[in-house]
């Protein structure tokens, strides 16, 4: 598994390295052919070795060391030649091929900068005296601005710009998420297989270098889904309204977890819960809604789902995009798919609720699958969320041992809750 793994990963790269529309992504691409290429030369001797009765022991002996080169080659490398490369400025060029960070970054870094200035990250778009571009939108929620503070705050020199690219925020975001989800599940021992899917994998790899929000937003996830399980109702409800105040794209994880705290920590959890993400969510989104709510509705809303001034460019050629460009039939059998899908993870939620992190973690996954895939306007590379979150869910089971709840009073325990409800 581990040689096909690594073998495709590296035809991803060298195809990459050729056709990839994006200066970052060919950057990348040249890096992780190295990273991806060591990794299969590392498989293939491994392999040998075992077929030979010799296991080579000490570091070189583990399975880790693919991970390893990947990690340097395929994330840490590029991102740091990507953000010197970055000092040039001619990101802001209509020229994909002089990019060497994607809009994202450049748009959030800006959002930073206008809340500042103006009490809110989103521009009227219609009073801009000009034709509106693509790049005009913020189409986040007003928590994503929080990583373009520091370039705003600090940046204006080379050192200091390069030290305050976003990336960099988005980067420690998701470490630190891993890290302090790891400390709340007592450390588990981490498979291989996990690493491969959340880090190892393309998506995640090219992600980290030429943009990173996404990563951040599933670090956050991971960690509410943690907090979740282990009983922590109001601080998981808290940080899951941050992450939906950051991307609206993870809304779907607000049900799963309210199921899973019913499941394992009774009603009064769920209250709790609840509580926590609405009034944290309507208190981040109320004061940057007043300041313009005409701009706040056409970046947060309009603009994603198809409908603002200008459309979104998201149209990667998944079954959802693919359907809708058949016409106006097309588009309300992609929606009709879309309402489908929903009613049919909703079911598996009420007939078979999540007992513990990972089946939490699982549905939110497929749930976010099915969303990314069937949408009109998507970009394939959001099926990072469920690539990443499928990772995480082998580190939750690897967990799961500790995270069998105390019963709640007049409850059954989690695991004879999950056997009585299907």
């Amino acid at each position: 598994m581990d040689l096909a793994f690594y073998t495709g990963c590296l035809i991803f790269a060298g195809v990459n390295t050729a056709v990839a529309e994006f200066y970052g992504y060919r950057v990348w691409a040249n890096f992780a052919v190295v990273g991806y290429g060591l990794a299969v030369v590392h498989t293939i001797w491994l392999s040998v070795a075992a077929r030979r009765g010799a296991q080579p022991s000490g570091a070189l002996g583990s399975r880790w060391v693919g991970i390893g080169a990947i990690g340097l080659f395929a994330m840490i490398l590029p991102l740091g030649m990507l953000v010197i490369r970055r000092l040039t400025g001619v990101d802001w060029l209509i020229t994909p091929v002089s990019w060497a960070a994607q809009p994202e970054v450049w748009v959030i870094e800006r959002s930073a900068k206008l809340l500042l200035e103006n009490g809110t990250p989103y521009v009227d778009v219609t009073a801009l005296g000009r034709a509106v571009e693509v790049n005009d939108y913020t189409p986040y929620g007003p928590v994503m601005t929080v990583f373009g503070l520091p370039r705003a705050l600090f940046g204006g020199g080379p050192v200091a710009d390069a030290l305050t690219d976003a990336r960099w925020m988005f980067a420690l975001a998701a470490v630190a998420c891993v890290l302090v989800t790891l400390r709340l599940l007592k450390w588990p021992k981490i498979a291989v297989s996990a690493a491969q899917l959340a880090m190892a994998c393309p998506l995640t790899a090219l992600t980290w270098a030429v943009a990173g929000p996404d990563l951040a937003i599933a670090g956050l996830l991971m960690l509410s889904v943690a907090l979740a399980t282990t009983g922590r109702a109001l601080l998981s409800g808290l940080v899951l309204a941050l992450v939906i105040s950051a991307k609206l794209i993870v809304v779907p994880a607000a049900v799963v977890l309210g199921v899973l705290l019913l499941t394992r920590r009774g009603p009064r959890a769920l209250v709790g819960y609840a509580a926590a993400l609405v009034v944290t969510t309507v208190v981040l989104h109320v004061p940057v809604y007043l300041v313009d709510p005409k701009a706040f509705v056409e970046h947060v809303f309009r603009f994603p789902l198809g409908m603002g001034v200008l459309k979104s460019p998201a149209a990667s050629p998944l079954p959802g995009h693919l359907i809708a460009s058949l016409g106006p039939v097309g588009t309300a059998i992609s929606f009709a798919l879309l309402g489908i899908a929903a009613v049919v993870i909703l079911v598996w939620l009420v007939r078979r609720p999540p007992a513990t992190g990972s089946d939490a973690l699982l549905r939110i996954a497929v749930g976010l699958g099915a969303l990314i895939l069937l949408t009109p306007a998507t970009r394939y590379g959001y099926l990072v969320y469920p690539l990443v979150l499928l990772g995480a869910r082998l580190v939750f089971a690897a967990s799961a041992s500790s995270e069998t709840a105390v019963p709640v009073k007049g409850t059954a325990p989690p695991a004879q809750q999950s056997a009585t409800s299907s």
